[in-house]
């Protein structure tokens, strides 16, 4: 357990989506950096749950660099595909992490479970392992989760990822639809982040 707040710290990412959402959800008082400041590339993601890739990611990078890390690992379930793409989410992408190829392959998939999904509420849920680590010691690890549906096509040009089809419980539009300041009150970072405030 930290004594004092963290003043300056490292975000654990290379991608651009997921950096800008983190910054924002920073407080303004903590210094941060990003891993392309360094030059970084990202760890091989070879842990079986989100919260084992963030701890990875939030370690590695910190031995790197020095600094205290904050790392996120996060992803899409969807219950009939057997909460696939899960932990593999970015990897839907391709190499290049190609969210429109991602989200055809999801398509692609719901299809060939029912041929009548889009009849149908397609449960899934947004989940984010956010962890913090200093060298090989675990300041603090948590996860957040959001419940919801898949839209049957792609809506909405903002947020990142699958945004564009994802529905949470309760809402009409999808993330792809909702100004950021309204996403980041509900979705799955904002949940996780509310659990690691004492710490910033």
């Amino acid at each position: 357990m930290l004594k004092k707040k963290i003043k300056t710290l490292l975000i654990g990412t290379n991608n651009k989506g997921k950096l800008k959402e983190i910054r924002d959800l920073l407080p303004k008082s903590i210094k941060n950096y990003s891993t392309a400041k360094f030059k970084l590339k990202s760890p091989v993601e070879n842990g079986n749950s989100f919260k084992e890739n963030s701890l990875l990611k939030a370690r590695y990078f910190s031995k790197k660099t020095n600094l205290i890390c904050l790392a996120d690992d996060s992803g899409l379930e969807i219950d009939c595909l057997n909460k696939k793409p899960g932990i593999f989410s970015a990897r839907w992408g391709g190499p290049k992490g190609d969210f429109n190829k991602a989200i055809k392959k999801v398509f692609r998939e719901l299809f060939k479970k029912d041929k009548n999904w889009k009849k149908k509420k397609i449960k899934a849920r947004f989940v984010c392992a956010l962890s913090i680590c200093y060298l090989d010691k675990i300041i603090v690890s948590v996860s957040g989760e959001i419940e919801g549906t898949i839209s049957t096509y792609p809506k909405g040009r903002n947020g990142f990822g699958y945004d564009p089809i994802f529905i949470p419980k309760n809402k009409k539009k999808t993330f792809g639809e909702m100004k950021p300041s309204n996403k980041y009150k509900i979705d799955h970072r904002s949940i996780a982040f509310k659990k690691i405030k004492k710490f910033l």
